[in-house]
This record gives C-alpha cells, structure tokens and sequence, in this order.
C-alpha cells in the first residue's frame, strides 16, 4: 500500500473520452492535446493510451522532444511553435510540425531551413487571431504571409513538393492549415465563437487550406468549431470544458481520481481549533480526521473549510487552513471512520470541477499542480504500473556564437 497521495490514472476512461469527441465530430481528425505531462496525468502512458488519435499536440517544443525521445513517432503539433534558434534545430531534426503565429517566427524558420535544407518540407500552421487576443497574426499579415509562402521567390534554393492543393511547389515549407483558438466557447451561448469560426473558416476557404479549430469545449457545444481538425484537451481527461454542464451530463469519465488516507482521528470538544489560525472553532464535540495530504503535494491551499473530500464513499468537509502535507475533515457524518480509510479529494464520486468552484479556480488548474512527491498509478485492466512523472524533460543545448 503507499503511505501519502495517489493518483489513480484510469486509461479506459481516457479512451472513452476520446471516443466521445469521435462520436462529437466525426468528420474531424484529432490531435489529442497533451501538454504539461497530460495535465497531470502522464504524458507517456496517455500517448500510448490515446493511440487511436490521428497525432499529439503540445504546447512546447520541450514537450514534443520528449515523446519522440520516448518513442512516440505519431505526428507531433507544437502550438506554441519554436521560441528560439535551438529549439527549431531540434524540432526540425525531430520532424514535428510547428505552429507559426508571429512573423518573426516565419523568418527564423524559413532562415535556417534555407541555410539547413531538410530531406523534406517543414509543415507549420499559420495561427489567426481571431479575438482571443494572446497569439496569433492579425487578418491581413496572416493573408500576406499565405501569400509569400505561395509565392516562388520565398523557395530559393528548396526541394519540390505537393501541396495540400494537389499543385507541385518548390518550398522548404509545407503549409499544413489555418488554426485559431476560441476565447469564449466555454459559455454555449457566447456570439463571439460563432464569429471567430466564421473568420477562421473564410480564410481557409479562400486559399483551400485545412482547417484546426475546435479545443474541447467547441467540440462538444460548437458544431462550426467542428473542423478538419480539432484539438480535444480537459475532455479527455474527463473534465467538463463547459460552464453549468457536469462532465457526466457530457459522457466524460473521470481519468484522475486522487486520494489518500486517514492517518489520525481525533475527539474534540465544542470551541476546540482547528489547524494554523485557528480559522475553524469546532461547534459541538466532533470527531475530526487528518488526511495525508497539502498544498506540498498540489492540494490548493486557498481550499476553504467546507470544501468536500468522501470519506468511505461519503461526503466530509475540509475544516480550516490546509498544511504543507496535512488536511483535517469534519467526521461527523461518517461516525464509523478510522486510520487508513481512503480519502478521496477528488475523481470518482466527486467531480474534479466540483471542488474547482469550490476553491474559486477551474478543474484545468488542480489537474495540472500536483507535486512529482505524489505517486502516479497508470491503471490498465492487465497492466497497472506506478510511476512518478515518467516523462522525462529533455534538455535543449543552447547553440554557440
């Protein structure tokens, strides 16, 4: 048995959930969004598990090195795109594609490969900013740079192609699609999705390019964001990308479900406090459980008292300040509750998201926080291995003068 937090990644449920956005749109290839370690979830073994998914896409180029350093040869997408001359070196020796949203962006890239010619075109996404106000080229440098990229001044020196027009180009660049990110598609009824959609759609339109819209919750709320490609994050990961819908109403699975133990009962009289600040008097004599668990592990300290944890598979509150490693419960309504009992804090039974409203933050943000001292349990029906962030970053040398 291990002493201290858990976190129980339940593989099935991620297939599901990946089967989920298949059902959502059909007509879409995916690429399943696994950045920052899978959201917390392990990014190796949820590559294996999300095999099925037409290819992976990672915020960094940090990231994408890392799964082909681990093995995984499934197209790679980097939405932040090369922030340096040594990551492009090393994305391009790996072949991932890259995500091009600023200008100088373009020319670094088209630099070193003109100076470094590769064995085959590049392929990038152009990014538009469609309102989201964060990344992304403005409408009319986006159409200037599709432009130059189309144009046979901007291939000095490259090899032939075909490009996704079916048109023999010579480019060290293969234009691979428009992209854009939705601002607002957590609120259904948002007008602004259906305007970023429409900008991004007209533009690809017009040159005759793929098109990546959709993240999760333009999948499941959104059919315009249903593109040719789409980019499914805190879906797979059984979280609801949409306000006011549980992950159940959608069909999503919890994959995370992060617990812990009982490691001290205590009997309290009525005014006895509890915990740094003494912030919680109890009310009445009360039974009150310390669970292994604090902001040390991930657990966010600002939870407040009345945050919900199951006990035995029943409903407790977090009483007062959280601890670096330690939270106390309310074990009123669980009277038969002892050392050792599991703790649930959140995951099955209890909806990630639920305990997000709680602590004033959203289900992305716990997913993601917890701490390499948590233990990591990949569960399959045959297989279930434990690990602790068993991705390894991968280091990218800084190039000389």
């Amino acid at each position: 048995m291990i002493v201290g937090p858990v976190a129980q990644i339940d593989l099935e449920a991620l297939r599901h959930n990946l089967a989920v956005c298949r059902v959502a749109a059909p007509r879409s290839k995916i690429w399943a969004v696994i950045k920052a370690d899978a959201y917390g979830h392990g990014m190796g073994h949820c590559a294996a598990a999300l095999d099925s998914a037409d290819g992976f896409a990672v915020a960094r180029v940090q990231e994408a090195l890392g799964l082909r350093a681990i093995g995984i040869s499934k197209p790679l997408l980097v939405m932040e795109g090369a922030a340096s001359e040594a990551e492009l070196s090393a994305a391009l020796s790996m072949q991932v594609e890259l995500t091009i949203h600023s200008s100088w962006q373009l020319e670094m890239v088209l630099s070193q490969l003109q100076a470094n010619p590769q064995p085959r075109p590049q392929r990038v996404w152009l990014k538009l900013d469609t309102g989201m106000g964060r990344l992304g080229l403005q409408q009319e440098e986006a159409v200037a740079q599709i432009k130059r990229l189309r144009s046979p001044a901007s291939a000095s020196g490259a090899t032939q192609h075909t490009s996704a027009l079916g048109s023999t180009q010579t480019s060290p660049l293969e234009l691979a699609g428009i992209m854009t990110h939705l601002a607002n598609a957590d609120d259904p009824s948002h007008p602004m999705t259906a305007a970023q959609c429409e900008q991004a759609r007209a533009l690809a339109e017009r040159f005759g390019l793929p098109l990546s819209i959709g993240n999760s919750a333009g999948i499941l709320a959104h059919p315009a964001a249903r593109s040719d490609w789409v980019r499914p994050g805190i879906m797979l990961y059984g979280g609801s990308p949409l306000l006011n819908y549980s992950a159940a109403a959608l069909d999503l699975r919890p994959v995370m479900t992060l617990s812990s133990q009982l490691i001290a009962v205590r009997e309290f009289e009525a005014g006895a406090p509890i915990g740094y600040g003494s912030t919680y008097r109890c009310p009445e004599s009360m039974r009150v459980g310390v669970v292994a668990v604090g902001y040390g592990d991930g657990y966010p300290r600002h939870a407040p008292t009345g945050t919900p944890v199951l006990v035995r598979g029943q409903r407790a509150a977090l009483l007062g300040r959280v601890s670096m490693d330690m939270i106390s419960v309310d074990l009123r309504p669980i009277p038969e509750a002892e050392v050792g009992d599991r703790v649930i804090l959140w995951g099955q039974g209890l909806p990630v998201e639920e305990v997000a409203e709680q602590v004033g933050t959203i289900n992305y943000e716990l997913l993601c926080r917890l701490s390499p001292r948590v233990s990591v349990v990949h569960e399959r029906p045959e297989h279930p291995s434990t690990s602790i962030r068993e991705t390894p970053p991968v280091q990218i040398p800084e190039q000389g003068p």
